[in-house]
């Protein structure tokens, strides 16, 4: 069967099964390799992507479900030219240790940032609550949310008119 996704902002055809896993399309058939397989059952977060503006676990979410949707991945955030302000932050604050979780943590974040830009270390906190890291770099992870608030809140801001002294 021939399903139509819509992945960063691209239209791609797939030919494959309706229940087949979303997180398998992306990286076997549009090579998007930033989002993890980790348990499979939806436990790790390592797969979140973006679907319609929400953190969804791509490894349980069948690709007909995606169909129509706006789905954004890591890749969509930034190029590793340009980083978006998640991803800037992320490197900024070195929150990747074995960097397995991040691509999760930074779409759960991203989720997170586009439905409050200024969220408390709660609101953190329970946006991360489906994605797990092993390596204990929780509170850089938390620092690097912070610091990706002000980041897109900087970005945000009206150019500053610079009036010279004439």
């Amino acid at each position: 069967m021939t399903i139509t996704v819509n992945v960063n902002g691209q239209k791609h055809q797939v030919d494959a099964e309706p229940d087949t896993p979303l997180l398998y399309v992306l990286r076997n058939d549009l090579e998007l390799n930033a989002a993890k397989y980790g348990c499979g059952l939806g436990q790790c977060g390592a797969c979140t992507v973006m679907i319609d503006g929400k953190a969804a676990l791509s490894c349980v979410t069948p690709l007909l479900v995606a169909e129509g949707r706006e789905i954004t991945t890591v890749e969509g955030l930034g190029t590793i030219d340009n980083p978006g302000p998640i991803q800037r932050a992320f490197i900024e604050k070195q929150s990747a240790q074995c960097g397995y979780c991040i691509a999760g943590m930074m779409m759960s974040a991203a989720a997170l940032l586009k439905q409050n830009p200024k969220p408390s270390d709660d609101d953190i906190r329970s946006a991360l609550r489906t994605n797990l890291c092993r390596c204990g770099t929780h509170m850089r992870i938390m620092a690097a949310i912070r610091r990706a608030s002000e980041l897109m809140e900087e970005a945000a801001l009206p150019a500053a008119t610079n009036r010279s002294a004439g």
